[in-house]
Order: C-alpha cells, then sequence, then structure tokens
C-alpha cells in the first residue's frame, strides 16, 4: 500500500475521498498547507496531493525529491503554483483538468445576481426589519453583453447560462473553440462592449494582471467583474481605483490575489492583516468569496475520483493521461 500526505486537508475532503478510497493507497490527512515549513510531513510519504493555495516552488521539490516522493497529485485544474521547471524529470505532477465546470459556472452568474439585485444588502437589511426598497434598483440581464474571457470548458458552462438569461455573448480566448456559444471578439472589443466581464482562464505569466489600470480604462462605464478563476489575473489595486471613481460598477471576487495565507480558514476572530483585502471586502459594490465556486458535492466526488485514479495510473506503472510538463 502507498502512503500519500495529503495538504490543507478539510473535513469536506475527507468525506469525498473516503467514498473513493481504494485498498491500494493509503492517505494521511494534515491541515496545514504544503510549503518549505511543512514539507518534512511528507518524509516517509510516496506521493503527495495538494491543493491552489499550496507552495510548491523549487525549495519544496528538492526537499521531496530528497525524500524518494515522485508524485504530486494536484486536486484541481490549475497549476500556476507549481515549479514546473523544478519538477521536470524529478517528481511527476498530475492534475484534475475537469470535474464539474458547472459549479464554477453557476456560482460566477450568482455573484451577478446578488451584486446585480442587491441581494446581500436585502438580506440583511430584512433580518432587521428593514423593508425599504431604496438602494436596491437592478437591471435587467436579458439584452446586456457580457465578456467571457476563457472559452474552456468553464466558460463554455457560463456561456450556456448566460444564453439562458437573453444575454448577447461575447469571448475572447488565443485559442477558439467551435463550441463556444457566442461570438469571438479582440480583447480591446470584448471590453469596450461588455456590460459584464467575466473570467475563465488559467492563470500564465502572459495573463498576469490582465485586468489592470490600462485595461480598465478601455472598459464600459459601470461595469462588473467576476472573477472565478485565479486571483493574480487582477491588480487589485487598480480595481480598487476603479471601484472608486465609478468606472467599475461592481465586482465578485472568488478568488484574490494575495489570498494564499488567508483563505480556506477562519479568522473571525482576529484583524485580518491584509489592508487590501480589508478594503475590498468593505466596498459595498463588492462580493468576496473564499475560493468556493468549485464547491459542490458533485465536483468535489469528480476532484477525489480523478485525483486517486491518477495516482494509481502512476503506482502501476499505467499512462498518465493528466501528467502537467513544461
Amino acid at each position: 500500500m502507498k502512503t500519500i500526505a495529503f495538504f490543507d486537508a478539510k473535513a469536506y475532503d475527507k468525506e469525498s475521498f473516503s467514498r473513493f478510497a481504494n485498498d491500494e493507497i493509503n492517505i494521511r490527512y494534515f491541515e496545514n498547507k504544503l510549503n518549505a515549513d511543512t514539507v518534512s510531513m511528507a518524509a516517509c510519504c510516496d506521493g503527495v496531493c495538494a491543493f491552489v493555495n499550496d507552495t510548491i516552488d523549487k525549495q519544496v521539490i528538492d526537499k521531496l525529491s530528497e525524500y524518494g516522493v515522485g508524485v504530486i497529485a494536484m486536486r484541481c485544474a490549475g497549476y500556476n503554483n507549481v515549479d514546473l521547471k523544478a519538477a521536470a524529470g524529478r517528481v511527476k505532477i498530475l492534475r484534475v483538468p475537469a470535474y464539474s465546470p458547472y459549479s464554477v459556472a453557476e456560482h460566477a452568474m450568482g455573484l451577478i445576481l446578488t451584486l446585480n439585485r442587491k441581494l446581500h444588502r436585502a438580506y440583511i437589511r430584512t433580518r432587521d426589519h428593514n423593508f425599504s426598497l431604496e438602494g436596491l434598483i437592478g437591471f435587467d440581464l436579458r439584452g446586456k453583453t457580457v465578456g467571457i474571457i476563457g472559452t474552456g470548458k468553464i466558460g463554455r458552462c457560463f456561456a450556456d447560462v448566460c444564453a439562458g438569461f437573453g444575454m448577447n455573448i461575447l469571448g475572447f480566448d488565443p485559442y477558439e473553440n467551435k463550441e463556444f456559444g457566442g461570438k469571438y471578439v479582440s480583447l480591446d472589443k470584448l471590453l469596450a462592449q461588455s456590460d459584464i466581464i467575466s473570467l475563465h482562464c488559467p492563470l500564465t505569466k502572459e495573463n498576469h494582471h490582465l485586468i489592470s489600470d490600462k485595461t480598465i480604462e478601455k472598459m464600459k462605464d459601470g461595469a462588473y467583474i467576476i472573477n472565478t478563476s485565479r486571483g493574480q489575473l487582477i491588480d487589485t489595486a487598480a480595481l480598487i481605483d476603479g471601484l472608486k471613481s465609478g468606472k467599475i460598477g461592481a465586482a465578485g471576487l472568488d478568488v484574490y490575489e494575495e489570498e494564499t495565507a488567508l483563505f480556506f480558514e477562519d479568522y473571525s476572530d482576529e484583524i485580518i492583516p491584509d489592508d487590501t483585502l480589508s478594503t475590498i471586502i468593505s466596498m459595498p459594490n463588492v462580493i468576496v468569496t473564499s475560493h468556493q465556486a468549485f464547491l459542490t458535492r458533485e465536483a468535489l466526488d469528480g476532484i477525489a475520483e480523478t485525483t486517486l485514479e491518477n495516482l494509481s495510473a502512476y503506482f502501476n506503472g499505467e499512462e498518465l493521461k493528466n501528467e502537467v510538463t513544461i
């Protein structure tokens, strides 16, 4: 039996992985995130299971290689937190390329509906017996234009959701897909014409801070920005400036560029040391959720099943269909 060090483990992880457990793999669950300070927990293990906010840099890769750990199974689609160059030829990197694209797409629409119809504010008001409608005016989504940046499985699912609301759909992606239910345009045209811009692309060196002061300037006045992808796609300082000036009408963020030390943890009894995050959370036209867009039963089951299949394939010397290489 092979032993896996499972980092950043939560109760829902244990529940879903237990449903797909097999006799080949023994999982040691650790609540700690994987980084240079915690990598020693993987000593004497055969593999590692990691998540989006683990730090898998050269220092961690070097240690894992020293321990004889030959595989890191990412239980997510993204791998921008992995130093692939350091891992090449030493540690296999596996991922879950798709689980439930509907989970993220539906969460993105949930953020739009909540922001537009002020549902978060209405909920708080009525609990205080305040039934005033002042300040709760929204707009019809029908006929509005949504710009989708990134038209992979999630982006295409989100386009289908938007089509159900009667929206005009624009898309931008270096790799166009015939199954996309909208019209492909240039990035500049998408920015200029969209009432709502939703990010569904992976993080790369090329699109780091894709949403910046320069791209915000090209947007429609009052445009909404939705990000359920990766936090570093948005320059948060530029976003705050855009919100303050009114150039950006609202923002729905399931991710944040400096989320690693904060998201997935409970700091409700503490003062958050991140002034930027505190500022953006305090804005009435911003909703921040803690990287929960993926969090449905169907998605968790899909992640667990594929992750364990990836590990079994590695240990049995089978083809690694979901390997990530440089």
